[in-house]
């Protein structure tokens, strides 16, 4: 053999070791796999704005990065379920409209209780029910419909009377227009339990029933006393 040959096997040879030792040393978990996601890949995943989650009745939302919204997309809802939110939202936020008038007017220490029971139930509700249109990418407005025809809704009228009122009076008359408010809220939740879709809107709706119709009781043992 000449020393040309005897080099050129040991170059054959130098370089099929090198090649063993590499696949000794390389461990699974370095190898490259056509699975895995490059740099790009997962900068492309985490594309898109932050979405705002609507928790659970009583429970605040959540702002979340939109691939994890994405892999986890919201229920189905049909319309009945955007047309309840949107006429609750309102009708949520008279109800705030007159508890507030109680601190200041109400002579029964129990009539200022409710009132702050409603405050402090009804103020989260409305703010999940707007982060619940925000997830859908959905507005409040019902177009053309007038929310004063909505049953429970008071007047404008009735509104300013509550407001002038004082004592025992104030008393009398929150009682009346809250049930009557209350009763128009439990009809429009039951409503939705018949034609409804979406799961949590549903426990939602049903949770108001329930709570509205025992502060209806709980004002007609007021009335009454």
């Amino acid at each position: 053999m000449t020393v040309r040959g005897r080099w050129a096997l040991i170059a054959v040879t130098l370089t099929v070791l090198v090649l063993a030792v590499t696949a000794l040393l390389l461990r699974p978990g370095d190898r490259p796999s056509a699975s895995t996601p490059s740099a790009a890949d997962a900068s492309a995943t985490a594309d898109g704005p932050p979405v705002i989650v609507p928790g659970r009745p009583g429970e605040s939302a959540q702002v979340r990065p939109a691939q994890e919204v994405r892999a986890t997309a919201t229920p189905p809802h049909n319309s009945m379920d955007t047309w309840f939110v949107r006429m609750m939202i309102p009708h949520h936020a008279q109800a705030l409209e007159m508890a507030v008038l109680a601190p200041q007017r109400a002579a029964d220490p129990r009539i200022k209780a409710l009132a702050e029971r409603i405050r402090a139930s009804q103020a989260p509700e409305i703010d999940y029910m707007r982060s619940w249109l925000q997830a859908r990418g959905l507005s409040a407005d019902e177009a053309g419909h007038d929310h004063g025809t909505m049953r429970g809704m008071q007047s404008p009228e009735a509104m300013r009377r509550l407001a002038d009122a004082r004592g025992a009076e104030f008393d009398r008359l929150f009682v009346q227009l809250m049930s009557d408010h209350h009763a128009g809220a439990v009809e429009m939740a039951t409503n939705l339990l018949k034609v409804g879709a979406e799961p949590m809107l549903l426990e939602f709706a049903n949770s108001v029933a329930v709570e509205q119709n025992v502060e209806i009781s709980r004002m007609r043992e007021l009335l009454a006393s």
